[in-house]
């Protein structure tokens, strides 16, 4: 269905209406078509469970880590120290020392 921008402005509930049913309007300007007025979300209807079993392969050990790739994680880094933890005071400045108790 073309309408005129004119006629699209004063009938825009009932072109929505024909759009919602699964049809298109075209919206034209001095007989040029400037738009298209489509649904958002067609309903596609329910996909069914199961319908790419047999389709999609995973190797048993997908999820398994290498030992090599494990150590790495653990491995000390050549050049780094360990820096003490600091701690946030309450006046929000950060300190690595402990106050002690009273």
């Amino acid at each position: 269905m073309e309408v005129n921008v004119h006629e699209a402005k004063t009938q825009l509930s009932r072109l929505l209406r024909r759009v919602a049913a699964g049809e298109e309007v075209i919206i034209s300007k001095a007989g040029v078509p400037v738009a298209k007025l489509v649904a958002a979300n067609p309903s596609r209807g329910t996909r069914p469970m199961g319908m790419d079993r047999g389709k999609i392969w995973i190797a048993d050990d997908f999820d398994v880590l290498p030992p090599e790739i494990e150590a790495s994680f653990y491995a000390p880094i050549p050049g780094f120290t360990r820096l003490p933890k600091r701690r946030p005071q309450a006046n929000g400045k950060i300190s690595s020392k402990r106050k002690k108790r009273a």
